[in-house]
């Protein structure tokens, strides 16, 4: 759930109704099909610029020269199956310059259990012409061309990245040999079933310019020495963060100046504030200051071709609880080749007779191995799985490998992350039957139905679990759309069942980059409708409806007891915490069991939470994200991080906050008693920006809007500066004798106006727009007129005044308890006009960080680019600026596939209801690193009271309603805790509301003994109980008869 703008990058041409733009096809990999595609080419490679409108979150992901690189790679995929097309998805949304796909087979049943874009009217048309025009609307710069013919060693060289999926071993070696002897960058991806392979070989000699996708860090330094190496101390503020073998450069160091924007340094770690860097004996003296960056040195590696790999394999481990799984599987992979290769076909499922030929196979294979391929002992029943389950086709496994391939793509074009080395093998055997009972060969026979690669490895009686599930979806954007996409294949809900999606978000541009739901003319529509609308088109048979509700107590009547309590579980596609940890307490509370993943950037993770077995989402949380002092922000930025936030706060400030507090003014008749009630000198600042937002700042005309605007930037650029330096001058000592200005304080200095300045034309511009929108008027963007205007404009000088008084820090601030003046507030609150006299409607501005047009992301660039040269703080770009001010979180197709893979793979065991903690799988992956980790969930945490052990999932039921048709009063809820459960309640309470406490008044306790339950609630809270409540929570704290203060399980109150 993200936004985005529309941008201005492409027009559109005359004669051309979908966005993109024309070139001539000589841009098109020519293959039989030597016409222009359907959807306009659009100019890809170097003459072309990135539309950072579509690929927004994704630049943030890549950055800008990663994307022109990929954008000049021509890519063959080889297979249209399943796994095939998931690549061909992930690389097409990613803007490579054009894909090919490729494949002489026709559709089949079992190819629908995974192949989204078939439909059942395509069986036996090829595979590749049919996907090709649904391939080609995922992205309008990226020519897609379906090929039909051979793979000749001619054909090939027309292509900088090959991708073979569904190929036998034999055209493996052929053209894995024949690539990397004309350095053509191969992938051979394939799946079996239960089981997922990948190979990369890039060639001999491959440079990879940033191993890790991280940010360079950045310290200030305290000292260096002069010394054979050097020894550079950073500030104590925080740690490096360095690692040894980093390269490093300097700036802005005083003294010791030959290191300034020297050629990178190798370091040597010492401790997390020193490392040491060369020779600096020869060095002039360190004075002070100084920042140290790390810099991203480009690093060569080397591949092995597929036939030396195969004899001498490297494996990445995907699971540490399986170390030796990759050697067998790499036997087991070359035998299933073998038994295709003899029989045309591949093992039958759960045949007993194939599964013994496969491993007589497997034995040949190993024994003919000469190098370190050479198992020492076959893992028999993990072959005789593998031929079991080797004609299946799984949807989420086919996610996970074309996930974490399509990125090896990404890499192989563009020199991006680190690759894989060079073979990837996964399983999720977890997926069968916990106990002994497997699946029979009659129940896995093929059913000509499009199931049929799903019963391979399953049977029928899953099938028809998965037909009734009643699942409740939360967010359409991209991980909701891949989870919908593995919902349709596996046929979840495409019987009795149901699946229920809500989002309450609209399309916006940048989503199509990776919520492949979604079609350029879907842009301005709801998420959830359109979502649900194309998978019903991927499987006619899902039974899905889409809601545009925000999950919250607010629509607790909505979704309330009734709705829960007939769901079979609830997936998470969220994008922030607060509505995770919401549904997280209801899954709890209804016991059912959530599927919760994110991602960020290249990173994602996968968590499982079952009822009664595993702990919840809520149980352990991220530390909290450090914020900025204010005193930083105020007076003492060093980073562009604070100017930025400091912009942001200005925004806040001037066009919301400033026409919020003004309109409940004069609309709200309890605001001034409200105000009058705040602490410290609150009163006074916000009765005087209401003042001059409807007295001293209002504006009649656009020239008073700029003439705002001006002395605005006079005030916050020069005047406040000024002030500044005149408290704390540029050679002012502290206490200690050291300068004032040093460290992480940088001393700044004023600007001076001038039109012909482009940044502060932009900062009057936006500023002048913004203010004429807050009061209605109308704006202009004709920068000549705003120059003649500025010449008419009188500012006031301004002299540094005496006694005023600047905080140093925010322990200082906090000490200060600054008292109110009384006169101030009686003049403010006199001369404040009357709603009536107050002729404007205000609107206050909420920040919408992806509309190019609005003039907020002008004003934020502007504004905090200034204050940087204030300070001296090298300034940011517009991109830049967007990803920090409006906190964006970096996205990429390929995680969100990989990720939402892994997560429907537990869907599975759910469904089957799993009852193992170790059977299930909590996952975090990296593909930049490629770094991926498997555990088992944590169990739920037990608690014990008397020799009762409970965990979060236990409660105490209470029926409200007695026998007689009372309810239960208070004193009887208190009996019923003291004679039941042996328990003595100290205090107990709903929600924010306190009910009873021991240390309650007299008087007040005996109101309410005698009071009904949901009376004392209904008092206290001040609310009505909603007709949808059918149960109360309760929070207890208790004694036992020992007097030991104990903790017990909440109370689900039950009053209907």
């Amino acid at each position: 759930m993200s936004s985005s703008p529309l941008s201005k990058k492409r027009r559109l041409s005359g004669t051309e109704t979908k966005t993109g733009s024309h070139c001539s096809s000589s841009n098109s990999v020519r293959t039989d099909l030597s016409h222009t595609p359907a959807n306009g080419m659009a100019k890809n490679g170097n003459d072309a610029e990135i539309d950072e409108g579509l690929y927004s979150r994704q630049l943030y992901v890549l950055g800008h020269d990663a994307m022109k690189r990929m954008q000049n790679s021509n890519v063959l995929i080889s297979g249209m199956r399943g796994l095939g097309v998931e690549i061909a998805k992930n690389v097409i949304l990613g803007g490579v310059r054009s894909v090919t796909v490729h494949d002489q087979g026709a559709a089949e049943w079992r190819d629908l259990s995974s192949q989204f874009y078939l439909r059942e009217e395509d069986l036996g048309k090829n595979r590749a012409e049919v996907s090709q025009p649904r391939l080609a609307e995922l992205n309008n710069y990226v020519p897609v061309t379906a090929y039909t013919g051979a793979l000749t060693e001619d054909y090939l060289t027309k292509f900088q990245v090959v991708v073979l999926t569904n190929s036998t071993v034999e055209e493996q070696k052929h053209l894995g040999e024949f690539c990397h002897n004309k350095g053509i960058k191969l992938i051979v991806a394939d799946t079996r079933g239960l089981f997922g392979q990948l190979f990369c070989d890039f060639g001999e000699e491959m440079i990879v310019y940033d191993t890790n996708g991280e940010q360079p860090l950045s310290a200030m330094i305290s000292m260096i020495t002069k010394d054979n190496p050097g020894v550079v101390t950073c500030l104590d503020e925080a740690r490096h963060g360095f690692e040894n073998g980093d390269h490093v450069t300097f700036t802005e160091v005083q003294g010791m100046t030959e290191l300034n924007g020297c050629q990178p340094v190798e370091i040597k770690v010492l401790g997390p504030y020193t490392f040491s860097i060369c020779d600096t004996t020869g060095f002039s003296d360190y004075v002070r200051g100084g920042i140290v960056s790390q810099v991203k040195m480009p690093k060569k590696i080397s591949f092995k071709s597929i036939c030396s790999s195969l004899a001498e394999p490297e494996f990445l481990l995907t699971d540490f609880a399986k170390f030796d799984r990759p050697g067998q599987m790499h036997i087991g992979f070359q035998a299933i080749h073998a038994f295709q290769k003899k029989h045309n076909r591949l093992p039958a499922p759960w045949n007993q007779a194939d599964g013994d030929e496969l491993l007589t196979l497997a034995k040949e294979v190993n024994s003919a191995q000469t190098g370190s391929a050479k198992v020492e002992q076959l893992d028999e029943a993990l072959i005789a799985k593998m031929s079991y389950v080797a004609a299946g086709d799984l949807s989420p496994v086919n996610a996970f490998i074309g996930g974490v391939a399509a990125q090896e793509v990404m890499k192989a074009s563009t020199g991006k992350f680190m690759p894989v080395m060079q073979w990837l093998y996964f399983d999720a055997l977890e997926c069968l039957p916990e106990e002994e009972a497997m699946p029979t060969e009659a129940e896995c026979k093929p059913r000509s139905c499009r199931y049929d690669g799903q019963i391979a490895v399953f049977g029928t009686k899953l099938q028809d679990m998965l037909a009734n599930q009643r699942y409740f979806l939360v967010g359409a954007g991209a991980i909701g759309c891949e989870l919908l996409k593995n919902f349709a294949m596996i046929g979840l809900a495409s019987g009795t069942g149901e699946v229920i999606v809500t989002d309450m978000d609209t399309i916006e541009k940048s989503n199509l980059n990776r919520q492949f739901l979604f079609r350029p003319s879907d842009v301005t529509k709801m998420k959830s409708d359109t979502a649900a609308a194309a998978v019903k088109q991927m499987n006619p048979s899902i039974n899905i409806t889409g809601h545009q509700n925000r999950v919250g107590p607010e629509t607790e009547r909505v979704y309330d007891d009734d709705f829960f309590e007939s769901l079979d579980g609830v997936a998470n596609a969220l994008d922030n915490v607060d509505a995770r940890m919401y549904m997280d307490r209801r899954c709890v509370y209804y016991r059912k069991p959530l599927l919760e993943s994110g991602t960020l950037g290249t990173k994602g993770n996968v968590q499982v939470v079952i009822p009664f077995l595993t702990e919840s989402y809520s149980s352990s949380q991220d530390p909290p994200e450090k914020s900025i002092p204010i005193c930083t922000l105020k007076n003492f930025p060093n980073a562009i991080e604070h100017t930025l936030q400091w912009a942001r706060d200005e925004f806040e400030g001037l066009f919301k906050q400033s026409p919020e507090n003004a309109m409940q003014y004069l609309t709200d008749t309890k605001f001034m008693e409200r105000t009058l009630k705040l602490p410290g000198a609150q009163p006074v600042e916000v009765l005087d920006v209401v003042y001059k937002t409807l007295v001293t700042d209002c504006p009649h005309s656009w020239a008073d809007c700029v003439a705002w605007a001006r002395n605005h930037w006079q005030c916050q650029y020069s005047n406040n500066i000024r002030q500044l330096l005149h408290n704390f001058p540029p050679n002012q000592l502290t206490s200690s004798g050291a300068p004032f200005w040093s460290g992480p304080k940088r001393c700044p200095h004023p600007l001076e106006f001038s039109t012909s300045n482009d940044l502060h034309m932009d900062y009057i511009m936006a500023g002048a727009n913004l203010f004429a929108q807050m009061y209605g008027l109308p704006g202009s963007t004709d920068r000549a007129g705003v120059v003649k205007i500025l010449q008419e404009v009188s500012v006031p000088t301004f002299t540094p005044r005496s006694g005023v008084k600047i905080h140093v820090s925010d322990q200082e601030l906090q000490n200060s308890n600054s008292s109110v003046d009384d006169s101030k507030l009686e003049e403010l609150k006199s001369q404040l006009p009357s709603a009536e006299s107050f002729q404007y409607k205000l609107n206050p501005i909420d920040f919408e960080k992806d509309d190019d047009t609005n003039f907020h992301m002008d004003f934020i660039v502007a504004s905090s680019n200034l204050r940087a040269e204030n300070y001296d703080i090298p300034p940011a770009d517009r991109h830049k600026s967007k990803l920090i001010a409006g906190k964006i979180i970096p996205a990429i197709a390929t995680t969100t596939a990989a990720v939402v893979g892994l997560v429907c793979l537990e869907l599975i065991k759910i469904v089957q209801g799993h009852k193992k903690l170790e059977s299930y799988k909590n996952g975090f992956m990296n593909l930049a690193l490629p770094f991926f980790a498997f555990s088992e969930p944590i169990a739920a945490p037990k608690h014990k009271y008397y020799e009762i052990d409970w965990t979060l999932w236990d409660r105490f039921e209470v029926t409200g309603l007695q026998s007689n048709g009372e309810e239960m009063t208070l004193q009887q809820f208190l009996d019923y805790f003291k004679n039941e459960h042996k328990l003595e309640i100290t205090m107990l309470s709903q929600g924010v509301s306190m009910l009873y406490s021991f240390f309650m008044p007299a008087a007040k306790l005996k109101e309410r003994l005698d009071l009904p339950m949901t009376e004392i609630v209904t008092k206290v809270s001040k609310k009505k109980l909603g007709k949808h409540v059918k149960a109360l929570v309760f929070e207890l704290c208790c004694n036992d008869l020992s007097d030991e203060d104990v903790e017990v399980p909440y109370v689900r109150y039950t009053i209907r």
